[in-house]
């Protein structure tokens, strides 16, 4: 949970930003939190949030997500949608365009009805905060109607931004699949920075559209690992980090706890007062390698998305990566390769050319794969297509909010993949 400062700079921040956006009850969260509530951002005002703590306590990541998702449809005069991670917005607005009728008879009836993972004491419990509205019913049932592009702006035309806990890595997919559909013209401001589980730095300047966030030095211990360094890394302190430069996080968030290499590498993008300001720009346990090639993230992520604009009329909803290591015998006597698995929304298949076109991206834009493709070390990727629905499913699986992984490390999440390939 975020510290008090760290609460109060952002409360700061964000009121600077959009003076109307402190308004009392004008904020709702969609955040999953199995078995305890977790503080949101502005804990520190509780009176700024119309959503039920225990709304998002639920063992189901999807009935709790659904549940505020109701209690955020009925504040017609929402400021600011709060979210954990971005995938959970995303799921949110999944469950918007698939249940809309149901949520309007809600909202009308002002009644919870049964559903799968809502526990009937939780339900009794939240029922005595509805009350019927049929106006904001016929409201969100004549939005729907018109379609799902900008319809936040259209429920909440009051709604200045939405906040996103988390903004970077895999996470950032989400975020640019929100901006261009559901969320179309609302600024996205990510407050905090967190690794280890500790707060380590503040993003104050939410108008900036890249979040850079200050590392604070009396939050955590850390250090910082040299990036492409020439002889044996040793770690450096923040007073030490130069501009432009890479490192790799090392975090002690307690007197008394162990020293954690959280995999995260950092940019420094400048200082103020002295302060390093810091960019994520990759998590080394998402690193792709059978042969020590290694493919980061992000670049990954970025040859993906120029495949894409080759396959006309096919818009990627998520996907995840599995090195065949991790497949056993189900890969067949064949070199080491990845395996991708997509959901893609606008094409129901693909022919062998097409997915060819992503091995060929990753042959240009990574030398080295390139070289071991050649001498057959690496043997061709093989691309598959899963059905509707089976990446919400997995997060469901994951059994934690946690940034969705993009290399799948568990034999038990991949049969679960598996399960739902359709070509």
């Amino acid at each position: 949970d975020p510290s008090p400062q760290g609460s109060l700079l952002y409360l700061d921040a964000l009121g600077a930003a959009f003076p109307r956006a402190l308004a009392r009850r004008g904020t709702a969260v969609l955040r999953w939190s199995p078995g305890c509530p977790r503080a949101p951002a502005g804990w520190p005002l509780p009176s700024l949030y119309c959503t039920p703590a225990a709304a998002g306590t639920l063992p189901s990541r999807a009935a709790a997500l659904r549940l505020q998702l109701l209690f955020a449809l009925r504040q017609r005069a929402l400021r600011v949608l709060e979210a954990g991670l971005p995938a959970e917005l995303h799921d949110a607005l999944v469950a918007l365009r698939d249940e809309w009728p149901q949520l309007a008879k809600e909202l009308a009836l002002g009644r919870l009805s049964p559903q799968p993972g809502l526990p009937e004491g939780v339900r009794d419990q939240l029922q005595v905060l509805l009350t019927p509205d049929a106006a904001r019913a016929a409201e969100l049932r004549a939005e729907c109607s018109r379609g799902f592009e900008g319809v936040v702006s259209r429920l909440w035309p009051q709604l200045e931004v939405v906040v996103v806990m988390s903004a970077h890595g895999a996470e950032r997919l989400y975020c640019d699949s929100l901006r261009q559909a559901d969320c179309q013209g609302l600024p996205f401001y990510c407050p905090f920075y967190q690794a280890a589980g500790a707060l380590l730095g503040v993003n104050l300047w939410p108008a900036e559209p890249v979040p850079r966030f200050l590392l604070c030095p009396d939050w955590a211990f850390c250090e910082f690992l040299p990036c492409l360094a020439n002889k044996e890394p040793r770690t450096v302190l923040l007073d030490e980090l130069w501009e432009g430069r890479e490192y790799g996080l090392v975090v002690t968030a307690q007197p008394g706890e162990y020293r954690c290499c959280t995999g995260e590498v950092l940019k420094v993008t400048g200082f103020h007062k002295q302060c390093p300001m810091v960019e994520p720009v990759r998590r080394e346990s998402q690193t792709l390698s059978v042969r020590g090639e290694s493919i980061p993230e992000e670049q990954f992520c970025q040859s993906l998305c120029r495949t894409l604009r080759m396959w006309p009329g096919a818009r990627l909803i998520d996907y995840i990566c599995v090195e065949s290591s991790l497949l056993g015998d189900s890969s067949g006597p064949c070199a080491p390769h990845y395996e991708v698995f997509m959901e893609l929304q606008g094409l129901r298949d693909l022919s062998e050319g097409q997915r060819y076109k992503l091995d060929q991206c990753l042959q240009e834009d990574f030398p080295t794969y390139k070289s071991f493709r050649f001498k057959g070390s690496i043997g061709p990727l093989r691309l598959h297509l899963v059905r509707p629905g089976t990446f919400t499913r997995l997060r469901e699986a994951l059994g934690s909010p946690t940034p969705m992984p993009r290399v799948l490390h568990e034999e038990q999440l991949l049969r679960l993949v598996q399960g739902s390939v359709i070509s």
